[in-house]
Parts: C-alpha cells; structure tokens; sequence
C-alpha cells in the first residue's frame, strides 16, 4: 500500500491502474476510521480492482461555529486499517494541496440541500459536493462508495454525478451498526458512558417508527410523535430535527407511504448524531 499527498503522485498511481485496465475504487473518508468506513472498502475490493481511499478534514464543509480543530483524527491507526483491509492507495493531502488559492468555483445542488442537515448545516453541503467534485476529477474513479448513515449526502452527490455527466457510479451501502443499535460514527468518540448509552435511543426511534408503519400507522406527524417519546427518554439528548421524507426528492410527506426516509439529528454532549432509515411503505 502506498500513501501519498500530492495530486501528481496519485493520478501518477491510478493511471498506471487505468494503463493496466484495472477498475477504480473509491472511498472518500475524513479518517478517524471505523467498522462503517472498513465496510466500504471491503465493497470495493469486491467490486473493483484497484482501492483509492483518501482521507482529508475537508475545511470547507464546516461552519464558522463548528470546530474543525477537535474533529477526531487518528492518521496511524487509519493507515494500518487500510493497508489490513488491502488498500492499493492512500491519498492524505494537506488543505494548500487541495485549495492552493482561495477557490472561487462551487458546485451547489439546489434543493436536496435545503431540508434537514441543511437547515442548521448553512454551506455544509456546497463545501461537500465541491470537494468530492475535485476528489472525483484526482482519482478518476470508476465506483465511489458511501455509506447510507449519510443518506442526504449520499443523494446530494449522486444528483450531482447525474447532474453533471460524471462517467463514474454511485454505490451506498448499508450502515454498520454498534450491538445496541447505534450507528458508528467518527463522532460518536465525542461521547462519555452516559452519553454513550443514551445514543441507543436513536436508532430504537427509527425501528419504532416502523414497527408503527407496519401496524398501519403512516401519519408522518403521529410517527413523529411516536419517536419523540422515545427520545425523551433521555434528558440529554435535544432533538435538532425528525423528519419523514419521499427518498428521491427529499421533500416532507403527510403519509408514510412509498419510498421513505426517516432521518433523525440530535445533538448528545458534544456531539451531533445522525441517523436513518429507509423503508418501503405500502
């Protein structure tokens, strides 16, 4: 496994792959790796011939009021991570090698940005579908992995990649989940004991909003309701949002009926969490 920082040594690497006919894997991460990014890379493998993982705290992609400075970083243990799941290449750029200028060009998606991170997430979204724009135009990948943990971003950059003609294929897969439920996140090293039983009530909201749809209940507001219960639970944890969503355009439905989304964000200490599922509501 190599590791890299330039741009010129990595498309150096991936073009001898391409020159060898090999297919492109990739796994943009920001490091702080865990089970949910090693799933991704194990899809890859599976599915490609060559493995692109980069690993950058892209610092457009965070607000004035968040701290970039305390994202968790573990540059070691992500490096050996990768080279024990078979990674051909680690791209670790430093920020002047992927903003060398104040950058001037944006890429926006409209409308899937608006609801639910978006809300409290001001540019979070144009700073995401920028840098993986510029990721995807350095690796030159065939597939690129996300993981359903993220699904507004996940839908966000596959509008985008349809958007704009990207010879490349969006693969999202399933969220890896801790034994009690919770969705592993880098983040979730935010939280202490206590914190960290409370987050369980997270994803017991979601799978109670759908043992209530396969009884029959489908009102988004009583669903709503339902897991708001649950998440009271815990005096801790402050509900940024629940919202019952169509999975293709992201806009809020009455009934759960269809393709649904069901996201939830709260935040838990110093930590905000995310969380989600899908469903096929009859």
């Amino acid at each position: 496994m190599k590791v890299v920082e330039k741009i010129k040594d990595l498309k150096l690497l991936v073009a001898q792959a391409k020159t060898a006919e090999k297919k492109i894997g990739f796994v943009p991460t920001m490091g702080a790796l865990h089970d949910g990014h090693f799933s991704l890379i194990k899809a890859a493998k599976e599915q490609t011939d060559f493995v692109v993982v980069s690993i950058f705290v892209n610092p457009t992609q965070f607000g004035p009021t968040e701290d970039i400075d305390k994202y968790p970083r573990a540059f070691d243990a992500d490096t050996a991570g990768c080279k024990k799941f078979g990674v051909d290449v680690v791209f670790a750029p430093m920020t002047a090698e992927m903003y060398p200028q104040q950058n001037l060009t944006w890429v926006n998606v409209e409308k899937l940005t608006e609801p639910l991170c978006g809300e409290s997430r001001s540019g979070h979204f144009r700073g995401v579908a920028t840098v993986c724009a510029k990721l995807f135009n350095i690796v030159e990948p065939d597939i690129v992995f996300f993981g359903q943990k993220d699904a507004q971003q996940s839908i966000v950059i596959k509008q985008m990649v349809a958007d704009l003609n990207m010879p490349l294929k969006i693969v999202v897969c399933p969220t890896v989940r801790e034994p009690d439920g919770l969705a592993m996140s880098s983040r979730n090293r935010y939280l202490n004991a206590g914190e960290r039983k409370d987050a369980a009530l997270i994803y017991a909201s979601l799978q109670e909003a759908e043992l209530f749809i396969k009884a029959g209940l489908c009102k988004s507001s009583e669903l709503i309701g339902e897991m708001e219960k649950i998440l009271k639970l815990s005096n801790r944890i402050k509900i940024e949002y629940i919202s019952i969503l169509n999975c293709r355009t992201l806009e809020e439905i009455d009934q759960a009926k269809g393709k649904v989304l069901i996201a939830v964000a709260v935040k838990l200490g110093q930590g905000r969490l995310i969380d989600n599922i899908m469903l096929d509501a009859e």
